[in-house]
């Protein structure tokens, strides 16, 4: 089915859900189990035997995209659960004892001990749970410029978190080290508890493995460290959903921006549930054709125009970024109907940025994306009617992060890496022509 035509009913009517709540998991009738039930899976027994504490089994990965019986054994579980790194999954269904996942479009059916596509969800005794909640394996602040965001608060701090998983499968991903881990293989629970909290010393590996970050833990190390914005990055926030919303729900409370660097891969409703709280969001468009978008990403590309809609629908300020590899999604034509596509049904004023692949994970064997092709690809966006095209990753190219005003043409941001050179905006105008710059400035 194309995913565009695909429906993903409401989880609970608007009328019985708290203001402010996520849609919680639907109890289906008899009729819903029967209809859903005859597509399960087939039921793998037992938890796994742990050695060093992760599992050295090798878990069967289903044609379906689920891990069978993978899920922790007891003794983990209980481990997890005691630092309280587990939490009940948002917008799932039940389905007798098997639940079924419906935050990404991958849709994940479980029986109890089965672990989710994504690494992070398991179901446990009919319980859909996620595994990356509270626990993060990488934290860091960093210039919003990074993201990369060149419309949303220049030269501001980001204080960025990531857990572990990803609802896709990139051949050429940079963060595979986590994406493509359980938080089993990036966290440990053993040892003394470590939650932390301003004022941070120094850490060592051992603190990060064992250290617990709740959301009002990051809300509190991002005011300490004077960030304007959470970012839910690095690895992929749709797989760590419940800990970005609950996060960005008391960021919000306490006027901290919040910033979702996403493959764009999320259904709807739970993309309307977060979109409540997100100021901006960094878009990877990875390509223009759904089976490169399958053979580069293990996913589809249907859904994530469908997350620029309703980002757009929502008014939350949104940049794309699209990597553009060699043999993959480094043609002309497709950039031209991407670029096309985007003015037709987003608009003119989103920034595009055309980045440069470099060797890495699956793709070590393809050189670097040339110059000129990133250039074409730039000027084939202005072409388009797009305003704000950018080219990244390519460090000392003259202007190719430079924002131009649309009017005059002359420069009214000029950065360097993610530094701030040059700025000439007035309240959010061309400060030589007082054209409007589209963007979030202040």
């Amino acid at each position: 089915m194309d995913p565009e035509s695909k429906t993903s009913q409401p989880l609970q009517d608007a009328s019985s859900t708290p203001a402010g709540a996520p849609a919680p998991r639907k109890q289906l009738t008899r009729r819903d189990v029967i209809r859903y039930g005859a597509t399960g899976l087939a039921c793998a027994a037992g938890g796994y035997a742990v050695v060093k504490y992760v599992a050295d089994a090798v878990r069967e990965l289903t044609a379906e995209g689920v891990f069978k019986g993978d899920a922790p054994n007891d003794m983990v579980w209980e481990l997890w659960r005691q630092r309280g790194w587990t939490h009940e999954g948002y917008h799932y269904l039940k389905l007798g004892r098997n639940v079924q996942c419906k935050i990404c479009p991958n849709n994940c059916l479980m029986e109890p001990g089965d672990r989710s596509h994504c690494r992070n969800k398991i179901n446990r005794d009919g319980i859909l749970y996620s595994l990356a909640f509270a626990n993060p394996c990488s934290f860091h602040v960093d210039p919003v410029e990074k993201k990369p965001l060149f419309h949303f608060f220049p030269g501001s701090l980001s204080f960025s978190i990531a857990t572990a998983g990803c609802v896709f499968r990139c051949l050429n991903c940079q963060n595979w080290e986590i994406s493509q881990k359980k938080p089993e293989e990036t966290k440990d629970p053993r040892g003394p508890e470590l939650r932390l909290r301003p004022p941070v010393a120094g850490l060592t590996a051992g603190d990060v493995a064992r250290l617990s970050m709740f959301p009002e833990d990051v809300v509190a190390l991002a005011q300490w460290t004077k960030s304007a914005s959470i970012s839910y990055t690095y690895s992929e926030p749709t797989a760590f959903y419940e800990y970005t919303y609950d996060t960005c729900k008391l960021a919000r409370e306490q006027r901290i921006k919040n910033v979702l660097v996403t493959c764009g891969s999320m259904e709807e409703p739970p993309m309307r549930d977060l979109g409540r709280y997100l100021d901006a969001a960094h878009v990877d468009l990875k390509g223009f054709n759904e089976d490169i978008y399958w053979k580069l990403n293990a996913g589809r590309l249907q859904p994530i125009l469908k997350t620029l809609k309703t980002l757009k629908s929502m008014g939350v300020w949104f940049e794309i970024i699209n990597l553009v590899v060699p043999t993959y999604t480094d043609k002309p034509d497709m950039i031209r109907r991407m670029c096309d596509w985007l003015a037709a049904n987003i608009g003119p004023d989103y920034p595009i940025h055309f980045s440069r692949f470099h060797p890495q994970h699956k793709l070590q064997t393809l050189p670097p994306t040339p110059v000129e092709i990133l250039l074409q690809a730039q000027s084939i966006a202005r072409a388009a009617g797009l305003r704000y095209p950018y080219v990244g990753n390519v460090p000392g190219l003259r202007d190719a992060e430079t924002t131009f005003c649309p009017n005059c043409k002359r420069a009214v941001v000029t950065r360097d890496v993610f530094a701030i050179t040059g700025y000439y905006l007035n309240a959010g105008k061309c400060g030589f022509c007082q054209t409007p710059i589209a963007g979030v400035w202040a």
